[in-house]
């Protein structure tokens, strides 16, 4: 075999079990030197399992793991470490108040004769790193001075100041902008070229097909196959791997008929330094989408309808009727609400129970007359969410922090539904979910429109509004550029729109 194609690393009929739940099953998965190989699949799929056992998280499984053909049992990370294998994790795992030199050799410091650290040994390597990959930061910066790109780049480095061969990167892009995707994976190229080898994870189909030499794909804990990165490999052959069937079959769904009356208004509304002169209108049954890139003023221009940003000109309608929107509390009364873009940040609270984040929004439905909380009532109308929008999770005590990021979503979602309100607005409702998670995403996006509901989605990826929105409003710079419908929606005139270039 040739050098290039030499597996470093092999896993061999790999199973697991938590408790009687066998979450792996004969596994068999190898990495070839200097090759990017995708692996995907749904959350739950297994990816994560095999990541921490090739680790040494997870000990108690059957088959073997072989590294330049040796067999190797991991007893810690630091061992697979030791090994040639490094892991940059979705969220960067670091010391913020420590310098990037610090965060880089964490771990594996270099020491002269004597164990005291050789400090100019270790900038002189960091140095070379940063140069050779091209990046833009200092050594004694602090880390908490970094943007998330920046603090991914960190990890890059840190990964290969330990000679890492085999660089394993979970949801890399997740939180980068298209520019830093872009950068991310020039890096990987480069990475490739030089003989590393790169494991990428991600539910973004299409930079696997940029960057991907192979694609493996699991689902329910089983290889359903490892694939060649050529033409006849399509995203959507890989969502069809992924989930045992077409993506249309998954997604079908009924049509849903649109008001012809504007049911929400926004009139010349602006916010100084952000946005200006916004005007559109949401009907009933409508989906209407915002695409721009990141950065564009989306997200602020929601988060004003909302109640978060103070507004500094114009007028939000609903039903012809000015509305004074000073907080979301009155955005709340006037059946308004908002799914937020951080679920973690803003639209869940990680430390309770899934029972609690259902129904956190229903006070007066789940109390009694002394303020209590009933717990029959709570239960009764948690179990409604998780049925009506097939939540995965092992009870309603289960604490929220320990479901996917798919369900962890959903439950965001359904929180807000529950409480009847009639305008609902979703920033980035799939981002980060795999794609059956996404397709059940879609579902109750068209079943809210299909109810009547009238639903402002923001979305940064193209396909995504043109297959959900009835229009799309389309922003750059904090300007509305375009309001696409009919047959001007496209892909082409919604970059056009996004790089500043109207209809």
């Amino acid at each position: 075999m040739e050098a290039a194609k030499r597996p470093l690393v092999r896993c061999e009929n790999i199973s697991m079990y938590f408790g009687s739940v066998k979450v792996l099953s004969d596994v068999a998965f190898h990495i070839r030197e200097g090759e990017v190989h995708a692996l995907i699949g749904e959350n739950g799929a297994g990816k994560s399992t095999l990541v921490k056992i090739l680790f040494g998280v997870h000990r108690h499984y059957s088959g073997a793991i072989y590294v330049n053909d040796a067999p190797v049992i991991f007893h810690s990370p630091k061992e697979a470490w030791g090994s040639g294998m490094a892991l940059i994790n979705q969220e960067p795992m670091s010391f913020p108040h420590l310098t990037i030199l610090e965060n880089i050799f964490s771990g594996h410091t270099l020491q002269k004769k004597g164990g005291v650290v050789d400090y100019r040994k270790m900038r002189e390597r960091a140095q070379g790193l940063i140069d050779d990959l091209g990046f833009n930061i200092k050594l004694n910066q602090k880390m908490n001075e970094l943007s998330v790109s920046e603090m991914q780049m960190v990890e890059i480095i840190g990964a290969l100041s330990s000679d890492a061969k085999i660089i394993f990167m979970d949801e890399p892009t997740a939180s980068l902008t298209p520019n830093e995707v872009d950068n991310l994976l020039g890096i990987i190229d480069t990475l490739r070229k030089r003989g590393k080898s790169v494991v990428f994870i991600s539910h973004r189909l299409d930079e696997i097909k940029r960057i991907a030499d192979r694609v493996t794909v699991l689902r329910d804990g089983c290889v359903v196959g490892t694939f060649d990165n050529d033409d006849s490999l399509t995203p959507a052959n890989m969502i069809s791997h992924m989930l045992g069937c077409a993506l249309d079959e998954f997604i079908k769904h009924a049509e849903h008929v649109v008001s012809n009356e504007a049911y929400l208004q926004i009139e010349n509304l602006s916010v100084k330094g952000l946005f200006e002169n916004i005007s559109f209108d949401v009907r009933k049954g409508e989906v209407l989408g915002i695409g721009g890139l990141m950065g564009a003023g989306r997200s602020e221009i929601v988060c004003t309808i909302f109640g978060i940003i103070k507004k500094s000109s114009g007028t939000i309608k609903k039903n012809g009727k000015a509305l004074e929107i000073k907080t979301p509390v009155d955005a709340i009364e006037n059946g308004i609400v908002l799914v937020p873009e951080d679920r973690h940040r803003m639209g869940l609270f990680l430390d309770k129970n899934c029972a609690y984040n259902l129904t956190i929004k229903l006070p007066k439905r789940i109390t009694g007359r002394l303020g209590f909380i009933n717990k029959a009532k709570e239960k009764d109308l948690a179990e409604e969410s998780v049925k009506a929008y097939k939540i995965k999770l092992k009870n309603l005590t289960q604490g929220v922090s320990d479901l996917s990021g798919g369900n962890q979503q959903k439950i965001s979602i359904a929180k807000w539904i529950s409480t009847e309100s009639d305008i609902l607005i979703l920033d980035e409702p799939t981002r980060g979910i795999d794609v059956g998670a996404k397709a059940e995403v879609y579902k109750i996006i068209h079943q809210l429109a299909e109810k009547g509901k009238s639903i402002i989605l923001i979305s940064s990826e193209i396909e995504e509004l043109l297959h959900l929105s009835d229009r799309i409003m389309v922003v750059y710079e904090g300007k509305q550029t375009a309001l696409l419908d009919g047959p001007d929606i496209s892909r082409m005139n919604v970059l056009a729109g996004a790089h500043g270039y109207g209809q």
